[in-house]
């Protein structure tokens, strides 16, 4: 029986898009694809999310790959200021996990990302303060779909694999999860009504 829906955050409670913080300090398009390359789409970000790295080393090696003083200072303010451009809910999903917790079901989240987020999560996630628990992939330096996350994620909360569903929008994630004895949907199309009908049907 499932008593326990674990819940990825992006682009499942919320829609995440790295290109918003860097048009906010990038008008040239060519320059703006050279920062949200340098910053984003780099081995440092996913090294911030594994927290294995500091912010300030990731910001100097992210730098140091590109070429005006006017991309490396956008480079430090996306880096700076991403979490309060970046992401916005998911319609639907609010009402979603409030009337899943209402039906009596624990709420967890397990997501990718740096310890940035353990300051701000409160404040974007819609319906977090429903949730019974929280993991980033920061703060135990591994991340989806590595069974060591699902791992951390049952044993921080005492969870039985077996009695969670997990939500996540990447397929490889959903099965990392199934590989762990947790079963799951891949949340593809972002749409808040299938969702809500697959879960239903897990009654």
């Amino acid at each position: 029986m499932i008593r326990n829906l674990v819940f990825d955050m992006g682009n499942v409670l919320v829609f995440y898009d790295s290109f918003r913080v860097v048009r906010h300090f990038v008008k040239d398009e060519e320059q703006a694809q050279s920062v949200n390359t340098s910053v984003f789409v780099s081995p440092e970000w996913l090294m911030l999310d594994m927290g294995v790295m500091a912010e300030d080393e990731a910001l100097r090696r992210m730098q140091g790959r590109l070429k005006t003083d006017n991309e490396k200072e956008a480079a430090r303010l996306c880096l700076e200021h991403w979490h309060e451009y970046c992401m916005w809910p998911v319609p639907g999903m609010e009402e979603l996990v409030t009337d899943l917790k209402r039906d009596g079901y624990g709420l967890y989240l397990c997501s990718n990302a740096s310890l940035r987020m353990l300051k701000c999560y409160g404040d974007v996630i819609p319906g977090i303060r429903l949730f019974d628990g929280v993991l980033f992939s920061a703060e135990v330096k591994c991340m989806k779909p590595q069974k060591e996350m699902y791992r951390h994620l049952f044993d921080r909360f005492g969870l039985r694999p077996e009695e969670c569903f997990f939500v996540d929008d990447q397929p490889l994630n959903i099965e990392g999860g199934r590989a762990c004895g947790m079963d799951g949907y891949c949340f593809a199309d972002g749409e808040a009504e299938t969702l809500k009908k697959v879960i239903a049907r897990l009654r």
